[in-house]
């Protein structure tokens, strides 16, 4: 292994030089006001930059351009498919048959405006949705725009409820940058992190080997590629309200070396915050009721974004993607919107996805559509199935007892006419309300300080819940195929739901 010899001329005295083995450090006294010449690396010891970069950061190697490309070829053929709820083994479906533009706003709105969201329906509800669709909402390749100030946000945070399309926006902007067709020129490099293989990593690791767990390259080539540029990096990290934290995030020791090793989540909480290449930029996504919690640990200037669902267009584009034969677009389209109840929860990705599901298996046998979609219920019962199945790990309570405090909590709303709920309300039913997949949570501003208040996904949903509670008999002799399938799908007995001593 060679030599390599540098010179650090001082333009106010005496040249300096220094010679280091190859592929080793050089630690050097503070030089100020110089002129550098030859082949440096320097270990920056200022808070936050700690990884070893060249002195030309903006310049590309040969080699960390072939890792790149290597990277953005694995994405291309990893995320341009989906897997669906319900796929068999080596089932997938092409994410461009799936992904529809959801609508996504850069702002809050206030009480009277969630109110009014969650108690519409049918064609008001879209009109609701269209007018929030203005100069305020966004697309996947404006997230990062400047705001009105000029200023562009190092973090945003993409908020949405559960099912509406949190995921699947971040696998279409994983797909897009891979093949140049979003921030070719913004960022350089982006890589996923999944807050459910996080919480699956074990011992302690460096923010190296986090990002090699989750992706194709391994840490030596990784480690090259953090040595370029961190205003050209890119980090997404997807379901943070599934984070487990095992300690205080707000009194976790410093964490500033991106070779340092802690836990998996203390080490991503260093990159959230900024303590590690505090330059690059973070786009986070989370459900309502863990938004306050990473505000307040994500580095700024922050932008806050949230996903609604599909608009009117929006739903009938995803109508016309599943279906991709005219005559059954149109057949399937044309039912559901004569139906109000329906029309109002196809705005809900998820949901979407399951209607169209129910209707081409029926065309597919023949079979009347309307026998299972007069009315939400069987909708519902598959939701809450889906939920139950693939939101809801490590929930602090049972299946019966959650079915059931939810539909207290839904039943004292109805009585109250609420759709938003305090949070002393909601605490004394749910226990653990911001792990729960089923509850929306929102920040209000009170004068000079804020009040937080939960809320079914919508007001239809509330109903349904009050129901399943509240009618269990009548739903025994009337919809026995809804009784069936949630025993089946939620793997719950219906005794043990009704029964408040079980």
């Amino acid at each position: 292994m060679g030599t390599f010899y540098s010179r650090i001329r001082s333009r106010a005295g005496p040249s300096v030089s220094a010679a280091a083995q190859s592929g080793s450090h050089i630690i050097a006294p503070v030089l100020t006001n110089n002129t550098i010449t030859g082949d440096v690396h320097f270990l920056h010891n200022a808070h936050g930059f700690t990884f070893d970069r060249p002195h030309s950061e903006t310049t590309q190697t040969s080699a960390t351009r072939s890792l790149i490309f290597k990277h953005k070829t694995r994405i291309c053929t990893e995320y341009q498919y989906v897997t669906e709820y319900n796929s068999l083994p080596g089932e997938r479906v092409l994410l461009s048959e799936r992904y529809t533009q959801p609508l996504i706003l850069q702002r809050h709105r206030d009480q009277k405006e969630r109110e009014e969201e969650l108690r519409s329906s049918g064609e008001d509800f879209q009109q609701v949705l269209s007018s929030r669709s203005g100069d305020e909402s966004s697309h996947l390749n404006s997230l990062f725009n400047p705001d009105g100030h000029g200023i562009s946000p190092s973090s945003v945070i993409l908020q949405g409820n559960s099912g509406n399309g949190k995921t699947l926006s971040v696998q279409k902007i994983m797909m897009d940058w891979a093949s140049d067709k979003l921030y070719k020129e913004r960022f350089a490099i982006v890589f996923h992190l999944k807050c459910k293989e996080i919480n699956r990593i074990p011992g302690i690791m460096s923010l190296v080997e986090v990002l090699s767990y989750s992706c194709s390259l391994t840490s030596d080539e990784i480690s090259q590629i953090l040595q370029q540029s961190p205003e050209k990096m890119l980090f997404i990290i997807d379901g943070f309200d599934e984070l487990r934290l095992t300690q205080d995030i707000y009194d976790m020791s410093p964490h500033t070396d991106g070779i340092q090793k802690a836990p998996a989540e203390v080490t991503l909480c260093a990159l959230l915050r900024g303590h590690i290449l505090p330059e690059s930029f973070l786009l986070v996504a989370t459900r309502s009721t863990a938004t306050d919690t990473l505000s307040k640990l994500l580095k700024g200037p922050q932008r806050f974004t949230e996903i609604m669902g599909f608009s009117e267009k929006g739903v009938e584009e995803y109508f016309q993607k599943f279906f991709q034969d005219e005559e059954l677009f149109k057949r399937a389209y044309t039912f559901v919107k004569t139906n109000e109840n329906l029309f109002t929860t196809c705005s809900i990705p998820v949901i979407c996805w399951i209607i169209c599901t129910t209707i081409k298996e029926r065309f597919r046998v023949g079979a009347d559509v309307t026998s299972v979609l007069e009315t939400t219920t069987s909708i519902y019962v598959d939701f809450v199935s889906t939920l139950l199945k693939h939101h809801c790990q490590g929930l602090s309570q049972s299946v019966p007892n959650l079915l059931r405090s939810l539909g207290q909590l839904a039943e004292r709303g109805m009585l109250e006419q609420q759709v938003l709920l305090d949070e002393k309300t909601v605490y004394e039913t749910i226990s653990d309300p911001v792990a729960n997949p089923f509850l929306c949570k929102f920040l209000f501003k009170r004068r000079i300080c804020q009040e937080t208040m939960f809320s079914f996904m919508h007001l239809s949903f509330q109903e349904f819940l009050t129901a399943l509670l509240q009618c269990a008999f009548v739903l025994v002799l009337v919809h026995r195929d809804f009784i069936c399938a949630l025993q089946c799908s939620c793997h719950v007995k219906y005794w043990d739901l009704f029964c408040p001593y079980s």
